[in-house]
């Protein structure tokens, strides 16, 4: 790929990502995370969003319609990497040793793997995604959680 943009929807901030890919005129970065959580120094990503902690779906999806498709449309990538983080959901144990945390739902986590994998794909621009974040100790639940992203791909697939 010539063009990259990365996309971390993690409660924590893309730091690591930003850091690296600072200097990179080709990548770009973009991170929607929950502002008071770690890193308490924020790198500098392309686009950032800090959110208040407790932001829930309607909030989290609208600032992601804000903030997601202008990114697309100016720096153009020709591959999109998605971080699918889960420990943004309300339940996620991270908000028990974390200082910032998010409140989204399984609904809101579906709807916003569906808004970002569309929203690229509808542009003719792939998605390698991850798995990333969610620290519940329930492996069934934290396993489904994971799978939103799976399940949103392979329909979007099908509907191609």
């Amino acid at each position: 790929a010539r063009r990259v943009l990365v996309v971390d929807l993690d409660v924590h901030q893309g730091d690591g990502t930003a850091a690296i890919l600072s200097e990179e005129p080709r990548a770009a970065t973009f991170s929607m995370h929950a502002a008071r959580a770690f890193p308490v120094r924020k790198q500098r990503s392309t686009v950032d969003v800090g959110l208040p902690n407790g932001t829930g779906d309607e909030e989290y999806l609208r600032l992601l319609r804000e903030h997601l498709p202008p990114l697309l449309d100016e720096h153009r990538p020709d591959l999109v990497l998605y971080d699918a983080g889960v420990d943004c959901h309300g339940a996620d144990a991270v908000r028990t040793f974390c200082r910032g945390h998010l409140s989204l739902t399984d609904a809101g986590l579906r709807k916003r793997d569906f808004f970002v994998m569309d929203e690229c794909l509808s542009r003719g621009v792939p998605v390698a995604t991850v798995i990333g974040g969610g620290y519940s100790t329930d492996m069934d639940e934290l396993a489904s959680r994971h799978a939103i992203h799976a399940e949103v791909a392979a329909a979007l697939a099908n509907c191609s």
